[in-house]
């Protein structure tokens, strides 16, 4: 009995930790829950969170600003300035926004019955809708700035993009009808992937153009430089000849008058003259 209770006071113990220990950790989560959530209802904090999520995605995809990327960049003759500016091949752009309405939504996860919830989703898809025409008056989508006929609206929660799809899932059509296509993070990296291949395939398929123009150059360089060396050949050979003619035909023609007149001078027993030079060599 003695060892009985020694052990269940332990255990007792134990779990009285345990449980002040679950409490601790449940009260820091309700802490960081309301701090999220009020964070969540002022705009503008929500749109700082929104443009961190897309940072966040945006370098895991391996992009990097003013490179791949502009952010908060005002678009050539238009009042517009999306939050992210994608640069694709050929200097098209792709422009993508990033702020979304969450209060409907958040008040949804709040309600405390069926009714509050069917109203507050009615309301939230409705926001939604308005986001969607919002966008499309926003001069994202101008082909005078050279923009493709898109422009993305980037949800940066992967609940929320799923509670509208199964929610409404004409909202996404209707926002393809708009050119405005919904991504959240997952489908954003996908995006993202597709428009890094594309950048690179371009710089690729430029790169083997320029290559390709400096083989044909350096082609036509080489048909003249054969062409030169062909013509210099030819006066190597003329001279060679020029050379061979004189050491042989031109040389034996000299050397018989001279010849002759060494033989008559022998003849009447002249003696060689010998000159400064050759007295000089001799000495």
């Amino acid at each position: 009995m003695e060892a009985l209770e020694k052990d269940r006071v332990q255990k007792y113990g134990e779990l009285t930790n345990q449980l002040k220990t679950a409490g601790d950790q449940t009260t820091e989560l309700i802490k960081l829950t309301t701090t999220l959530k009020e964070a969540l209802v002022n705009t503008k904090a929500r749109g700082q969170w929104g443009e961190r999520m897309a940072e966040d995605v945006l370098r895991l995809a391996g992009f990097v600003e003013n490179v791949n990327y502009f952010k908060q960049k005002s678009m050539d003759g238009a009042q517009s300035r999306p939050d992210f500016t994608f640069l694709l091949p050929h200097d098209f752009k792709l422009n993508m926004d990033v702020k979304f309405p969450l209060n409907n939504y958040l008040k949804y996860l709040e309600a405390n019955s069926d009714i509050e919830r069917s109203m507050y989703k009615a309301n939230f898809l409705k926001d939604v809708k308005l986001r969607i025409r919002e966008v499309t008056t926003r001069e994202y989508i101008n082909p005078e700035c050279n923009t493709v006929d898109y422009v993305l609206l980037f949800i940066p929660n992967e609940h929320i993009y799923t509670f509208i799809h199964e929610h409404d899932s004409t909202l996404l059509d209707e926002g393809i009808m708009n050119r405005v296509v919904f991504s959240s993070p997952i489908t954003l990296y996908a995006i993202l992937a597709v428009i890094r291949q594309a950048v690179d395939n371009f710089a690729l398929e430029r790169t083997s153009n320029e290559i390709l123009s400096l083989f044909g150059a350096f082609k036509k360089q080489w048909h003249e430089f054969l062409k030169k060396l062909d013509q210099l050949g030819k006066r190597i050979s003329d001279a060679q000849k020029e050379y061979d003619s004189l050491l042989t035909t031109r040389r034996r023609q000299l050397e018989k008058p001279l010849n002759q007149i060494d033989s008559l001078r022998s003849q009447r027993g002249l003696k060689i003259a010998v000159t400064d030079d050759s007295e000089l060599s001799n000495e």
